[in-house]
């Protein structure tokens, strides 16, 4: 099998967890994800991308999932209770993924507040993931890494769940040191396509770059 069929073989066992449980504090609190931008939400943004890149996508967010029903997708609050961040939506797609989908290897987060998100990112991931046999793939641009916009092994679920219930472990990077990761870098140009909104200002900017 070479790189290629590897690549496509893969992809199609890849569950995409669209992080959409931020609490939006410096955007005037709610659901930042369901934002408009140019008469869309950025929900959907990055539901348009990522749909064309995975099999399966599920939103990850607490409260009433009924405020997603328009979307038809499967909402899937965190497993730990208490926002424990990022990571706990990792653990919730690794769960949700091993109960779910039969023969699924690999987890892809998308945070649902980046609106340019790459139409290569899983294709790319995978690629790196194979050719450093690394653990975790994950994005960077502009030699900042975007943690939240990786590809995760299922197989280390166990692992996370007591990192995170056992060692009280929040941040990504404190994690991921304890294995290879890999690092795959987009350019910047025109803009750097892991742009994401947190102020409304960001959203002026990226209606800026639409236009």
């Amino acid at each position: 099998m070479n790189r290629g069929q590897v690549e496509m073989k893969n992809s199609e066992n890849i569950v995409g967890i669209l992080l959409a449980g931020g609490l939006a504090r410096r955007m005037g609190g709610g659901d930042k994800c369901l934002q408009l931008l140019c008469g869309k939400t950025l929900l959907s943004y990055t539901i348009d991308v990522a749909s064309e890149q995975v099999k399966h996508l599920i939103i990850n967010a607490a409260g009433n999932s009924s405020r997603f029903e328009k979307f038809n997708l499967p909402v899937v609050p965190d497993v730990i209770d208490g926002a424990k961040g990022p990571l706990a939506g990792v653990l919730t797609g690794m769960e949700w993924a091993t109960q779910n989908v039969p023969n699924c290897e690999f987890i892809a987060t998308f945070p649902t507040d980046a609106p340019f998100l790459p139409s290569d990112l899983i294709k790319r991931l995978i690629h790196g993931l194979y050719i450093q046999d690394a653990d975790i793939s994950c994005a960077r641009s502009d030699l900042r890494t975007h943690p939240v916009f990786a590809l995760w092994p299922i197989r280390l679920a166990g692992e996370l769940r007591r990192a995170i219930t056992e060692k009280n472990i929040r941040k990504i990077d404190e994690w991921t040191s304890q294995y290879k990761v890999s690092y795959v870098d987009w350019p910047t140009s025109p803009f750097d396509p892991f742009f994401n909104i947190n102020r409304p200002k960001d959203l002026e900017q990226a209606e800026e770059y639409l236009n």
